[in-house]
C-alpha cells in the first residue's frame, strides 16, 4: 500500500520555501523590479514572467533532490566529480562578495530612510561603518538563535512586506495612466548597450540567484532536523512554490508602483543608497498616503534585514558544507552536521570582503546603481553553470524512481538552461563589442 501522508505535514515541512522568498525578495524587487516599472512602464512584465518561468526547474530542484535523498545538492555536485565541486566553488567565490557588499548597502539605506535621515551614507566612513554593524548583528541572531530564528524571522517579516505591497499596489492601479504604459520592450532593447546591460542586471537577481537553490536544501535539511520530521517530495515542493509565487507577485507589484508613480514622471532614481531607498519609500506614500510612511519604511528595512541574514547565514553554510562534501558524503536520512569554525570563519571573510567592496566601490554612494548592477550581472553569467549543476544531480541514480524528473520536467529544465546559456554568450559579445 501506499505510505499514507502524515497529519499536518505540509505544516511541518513550511519554513524553507518562506526563507527562500526571504532572501530573493530584496534588491531584485525593491530596486531592480522598481527602476524596470519607472524607466519602462509595463515593458519588461513579459521579461519578468519569462525568467521566473524558465528559472523555476533549477530553484525547485534544490527541495526537490534534498526531500528525495535526504542529502543537500552539494552532495549531488559531488557525486558527480569533484570537478563539480570546485565549478561551484569558483563560482561562489566570484560573486559571494558582491552579493553581501549590495544587500548590506541597500539594507543600511532602508535603514537611514526608517529614521528619517536625509543622507548620512553621503560620505564613506558613515557606509562602511553601518553595514559593518548590520553584518555584525545578523552574525549575532544566528549565533544565538541558529536556523530557528531565522526562521522565525523571515516568516514575519516576508507576511508584513507582502500585506503593505498588496495594499500600496491596489491603491496605486486607479492612479495609473494605462494609455501611456508601454507594454512590450521596443524593438532596440537587444541592440541598445545599455538597455541590454539593464535587460541582464534585471535577469540577473529575478527573482533571485541561483545560489539560494543549493542554501534551500540546506534549509530543508535543517528544517528536518529542528522537527525530526522528514518532508515528502510534494510537501517540499509545495512550500517552495508558495514561497516562488509570493516572489513572483510581489515583483509584479513593484513594477506596477514604479510605474505608476515615476514613469514619464521625468524623476530619475538617485545614485545615492540613501536618497533611492527615500524615492523607494515615496512610492508607497504617493498611494498610501504620508501617514503609511513609518509603516513602509519599517516593512522595506525589514524586508532588506532579512535578505542579508539570509545571505549572511546562506554563503557560510554552504561554504561549510562544500568543504565537508570535499572530505566525506553526506549520509542520506542523517544529514551531516556542518562544521561551525568553517561556518564562523567564512562569515567573517564574507562580511569583510563585502564592506571592502562597499569602502572600494561607493565612496559617497556615487557607484551604487552600478554596483547593483554589477552584482546582479555577475550571478547572471554564473546561472546557466548552476543551473546545470542542478540539472545532473536530479538525473542521479541516487534519486529514487519516484522522485526522479518526467520527460517534460526534462525538457523544461533544458530550455532554462539553452536560454540562459544562449543569453549569457549574447551578453559577452555586447561587451566586448561594446
Amino acid at each position: 500500500m501506499p505510505e499514507q501522508p502524515q497529519p499536518k505535514s505540509f505544516w511541518k515541512a513550511l519554513g524553507p520555501g518562506l526563507l527562500w522568498a526571504g532572501a530573493a525578495v530584496g534588491v531584485s524587487h525593491l530596486v531592480q523590479s522598481t527602476r524596470a516599472g519607472a524607466s519602462f512602464g509595463f515593458a519588461l512584465l513579459v521579461v519578468l514572467f519569462a525568467a521566473n518561468l524558465f528559472k523555476y526547474p533549477a530553484f525547485s530542484f534544490g527541495p526537490r533532490y534534498a526531500a528525495a535523498t535526504g542529502t543537500s545538492l552539494l552532495e549531488g555536485y559531488r557525486r558527480q566529480g569533484k570537478w563539480a565541486l570546485v565549478l561551484y566553488a569558483l563560482l561562489t567565490l566570484g560573486t559571494m562578495f558582491t552579493v553581501q557588499a549590495v544587500v548590506t548597502l541597500v539594507t543600511a539605506a532602508m535603514f537611514t530612510a526608517l529614521l528619517g535621515w536625509k543622507d548620512p551614507l553621503a560620505g564613506l566612513a558613515p557606509t562602511v561603518w553601518l553595514s559593518a554593524l548590520l553584518t555584525l548583528i545578523c552574525a549575532g541572531l544566528l549565533a544565538v538563535g541558529h536556523y530557528k530564528w531565522l526562521d522565525k524571522i523571515v516568516k514575519v517579516v516576508v507576511a508584513l512586506l507582502t500585506v503593505t505591497t498588496l495594499l500600496a499596489t491596489a491603491l496605486a492601479l486607479p492612479k495609473i495612466d494605462w494609455g501611456a504604459m508601454e507594454w512590450l520592450p521596443s524593438a532596440d532593447f537587444l541592440t541598445d548597450t545599455p538597455k541590454v546591460l539593464f535587460l541582464v542586471a534585471f535577469i540577473g537577481w529575478m527573482p533571485s540567484a541561483f545560489d539560494i537553490s543549493i542554501w534551500h536544501s540546506l534549509w530543508t535539511l535543517a528544517r528536518r532536523r529542528e522537527t525530526g520530521h522528514a518532508p515528502s517530495v510534494k510537501d517540499a515542493l509545495t512550500d517552495f512554490n508558495v514561497g516562488y509565487l509570493g516572489t513572483v507577485l510581489l515583483a509584479l507589484c513593484f513594477v506596477i508602483l514604479g510605474a505608476g508613480v515615476m514613469f514619464h514622471s521625468g524623476e530619475k532614481f538617485s545614485d545615492s543608497p540613501a536618497g533611492f531607498a527615500g524615492q523607494v519609500i515615496g512610492l508607497y506614500t504617493a498611494s498610501l498616503g504620508d501617514w503609511a510612511k513609518p509603516i513602509i519604511a519599517t516593512s522595506a528595512f525589514t524586508v532588506m534585514f532579512s535578505t542579508t541574514l539570509t545571505v549572511v547565514d546562506g554563503f557560510p553554510r554552504a561554504i561549510a558544507a562544500l568543504v565537508a562534501r570535499f572530505q566525506e558524503p553526506e549520509t542520506p536520512g542523517q544529514p551531516s552536521q556542518i562544521s561551525r569554525k568553517v561556518y564562523w570563519i567564512a562569515l567573517v571573510v564574507l562580511g569583510l570582503g563585502a564592506v571592502g567592496i562597499i569602502w572600494y566601490a561607493i565612496g559617497g554612494g556615487k557607484a551604487f546603481k552600478s554596483l547593483v548592477d554589477l552584482a546582479t550581472s555577475l550571478s547572471f553569467l554564473s546561472a546557466p553553470l548552476l543551473a546545470w549543476l542542478n540539472h545532473r544531480a536530479m538525473m542521479g541514480s541516487e534519486v529514487p524512481a519516484e522522485a526522479r524528473l518526467s520527460p517534460r520536467m526534462i525538457a523544461y529544465s533544458w530550455a532554462g538552461i539553452v536560454l540562459s546559456g544562449l543569453f549569457a554568450a549574447y551578453y559577452l559579445y555586447v561587451l566586448i563589442t561594446a
